[in-house]
């Protein structure tokens, strides 16, 4: 359940889907690739969709990537084409 800005940083509460930015990770894992949520005694490739959210301010700034072995990390986003600095 989302509950707060997904910058570790932010304090914002998550209120409504309208307010900031969502971002839905769907996952796949198994023992020869393990990804996101691996869970390491399982038998067959698990799915897993995890949700996070930035709220207006930081998605201004920055967006989500996720990076093997750390998970979901803020990161500045780029700057859209034709945008002043």
């Amino acid at each position: 359940m989302l509950s707060k800005c997904a910058n570790p940083q932010c304090s914002s509460a998550f209120l409504h889907l309208s307010d900031g930015k969502l971002f839905r990770w769907d996952t796949h894992s198994s023992p020869g690739n393990p990804g996101f949520g691996f869970e390491p005694t399982a038998k067959k490739p698990a799915q897993h969709i995890e949700f996070f959210w930035l709220c207006n301010g930081c998605a201004r700034t920055m967006t989500l990537t996720f990076q093997r072995g750390v998970g979901v990390v803020t990161k500045p986003a780029p700057l859209a084409r034709g945008a002043a600095p």
